[in-house]
């Protein structure tokens, strides 16, 4: 519908706007995130080219510019003969058409209701939240370190180090900071994979130091208590977002809180991090394993099908593609093994759950009954096993 209305997520008029980290997660085929992205590439899907295209340096992870990364899409389907692009908002989702509903982490009000009424339902989100992005030559680098934990990578990051008692100040001014207020309608949902650094310091002083913040994987530090990591955000390498660091403090507050890590004293902020509304539907109770809303011709793809992520919502919008190409040919529905990431996702949102919540692409999703004698071992029997099961379907 841009640019003739925008969502409070979004600001500029192209198509696949980034709104949240510019990370799309490790390449790695012993992460299933990296996995999925290899599936997706056999299967020569169009977003993860355009986004191999406009990759920036971020270790083992696959990280894009933004905005480059949403002009080549714009750019792929604005010279595609067989798209026509109508720019408007959909507030009325036709029963006798096929149909793919993919509207992004915001749908607006009106196309809301209408998908209520569609499935029965009254209420269809949960919150996000994204991190803040500051200027390269902003940061100290004489209190920094460039390197990757573990080594693995080419020290993309940059690295911000905290002493124990620079990391108490900073937590007891994150916890008391002000947070931007919700309307009623607005709270309750947050999503456990993307909560705000200020609810998860809350759950105690170490969550942080036990998570994003973790001073581990870099060999000895002396006595750094905590480090906070940096992830390069465009391809010019002048702009870098705090990893981890999702929020809903004022945008005030972000500065001087932030600006307390030592490294990011003078900090010059270009985007400060915001919280947005996500919809999503009960897919278990609506949905099959294609992605179909049962006994319609109408397909939901992204995350508003319940799968979380920019990788797994790719693989949402493919395999709804694909089977909605098959219901106009009048052709058999193609289901993904569940043995694949694609189809494991694709089998999660359609299977009853107790207390339905989006999920991200992981191996949890597997279960082999077989017994390995480590992780590494796990992990490359599950990636074979599922990229022998894309090549059989190719």
């Amino acid at each position: 519908m841009k640019p003739i209305k925008f969502s409070p997520a979004h600001t500029n008029e192209n198509l696949a706007e980034i709104v949240c980290s510019n990370s799309f997660k490790s390449n790695l085929i012993t992460n299933a995130c990296g996995l999925l992205k290899e599936e997706l590439r056999m299967l020569d899907s169009l977003l993860i080219k355009c986004a191999d295209e406009c990759k920036v340096p971020a270790g083992q992870a696959l990280a894009v510019d933004r905005e480059e990364f949403s002009k080549l899409v714009t750019k792929e389907i604005e010279n595609n003969p067989n798209i026509e692009i109508i720019k408007e908002e959909v507030t009325i989702i036709p029963d006798d058409e096929i149909t793919i509903i993919a509207t992004g982490p915001l749908t607006s009000e009106g196309l809301e209701e209408e998908i209520k009424r569609l499935t029965g339902q009254e209420k269809l989100f949960f919150y996000d939240a994204q991190a803040p992005i500051v200027t390269k030559e902003s940061i100290d680098m004489s209190k920094a370190f460039t390197a990757d934990r573990y080594g693995k990578g080419e020290s993309d990051y940059i690295n911000c180090p905290m002493t124990k008692e620079e990391y108490e100040a900073f937590y007891r001014e994150l916890i008391h900071a002000e947070k931007v207020e919700l309307h009623d309608f607005e709270k309750g949902g947050l999503f456990e994979g993307c909560m705000p650094i200020e609810e998860m310091a809350r759950r105690g002083s170490q969550t942080l130091t036990y998570g994003p913040l973790k001073p581990v994987g870099f060999g000895k530090l002396g006595d750094v208590y905590a480090v906070v990591q940096l992830r390069q955000d465009n391809i010019e390498g002048t702009l870098y977002n705090l990893v981890g660091f999702q929020t809903n403090l004022k945008f005030g507050e972000q500065k001087r809180v932030f600006s307390m890590i030592p490294a990011l004293h003078d900090a010059e902020f270009v985007k400060y991090g915001v919280m947005h509304r996500n919809t999503f539907i009960n897919s278990p109770e609506l949905l099959d394993a294609t992605y179909n809303l049962k006994g319609t011709k109408i397909f939901f793809a992204g995350q508003i099908s319940g799968v979380e992520g920019y990788v797994e919502s790719i693989a949402s919008g493919f395999v709804s593609a694909i089977n909605a190409v098959q219901m106009f040919n009048n052709k058999g529905k193609i289901i993904f093994d569940k043995e694949t990431i694609i189809g494991s996702l694709a089998e999660y949102i359609s299977t009853t759950h107790d207390d339905f919540q989006p999920m991200n692409a992981n191996f949890g999703l597997f279960n082999t009954g077989i017994r390995f004698k480590s992780k590494q071992d796990k992990y490359e029997f599950y990636a074979n096993r599922a990229l022998n099961k894309i090549k059989e379907m190719r």
